[in-house]
């Protein structure tokens, strides 16, 4: 019997700075929508810069949801092959919290255990500064990027069920209203 696919579909960036919370947004409604296959893993990575190799290493393929920086007009969803990934020279980090992909993926590659294959599905921001909320813009790109994530599982034949019954609209941790402190007597 074959063994079965690992793939991880990862969601990176910064909740505390507007639209670079883009990629934990969807990994919030795709674990809020979706049922996976045994094999799938989807998680919120936060922004762990170099620290992002154990998250890449050994796996059979990576679904990376993040911000990109392109031509286009703010909301657009960009969909990036490995090679094109590799095809990029690594660019000079800004912060200790910048991705390191492309980094990541080289050091995976030269020690033997980068993912076989990995796709970044990205959305043009449309600002990223301090606050907790998406621009409306790419509050909207939000589905039209859960359904890429679905598209390629399906690709791979580890196609996600819709969970039934209705579910309460995706309401992150981060945008979620702080708790009355309790009172203490």
């Amino acid at each position: 019997m074959a063994a079965r696919a690992e793939v991880r579909v990862l969601g990176l960036g910064n909740v505390l700075m507007g639209d670079d919370a883009f990629g934990p947004w969807v990994i919030e409604q795709l674990v809020n929508d979706w049922e996976f296959p045994d094999g799938v893993t989807v998680t919120d990575v936060g922004t762990p810069g170099l620290d992002l190799t154990p998250y890449l290493a050994d796996a059979d393929t990576i679904l990376i949801v993040d911000t990109v920086k392109a031509e286009a007009p703010a909301g657009t969803i960009k969909v990036y092959s490995r090679e094109q990934l590799l095809a990029c020279p690594p660019k000079p980090r800004l912060s200790p919290h910048d991705p390191g992909l492309t980094e990541a993926l080289f050091t995976l590659t030269l020690g033997g255990c980068a993912p076989r294959d990995v796709v970044l599905i990205g959305a043009v921001p449309e600002k990223v500064e301090k606050g907790v909320r998406l621009t409306p813009t790419l509050r909207k790109a939000v589905d039209a990027a859960v359904s890429e994530v679905v598209v390629q599982l399906i690709k791979l034949g580890l196609a996600p069920r819709r969970r039934t019954g209705a579910r309460a609209a995706v309401s992150p941790w981060w945008e979620r209203p702080a708790a009355e402190p309790a009172v203490v007597l």
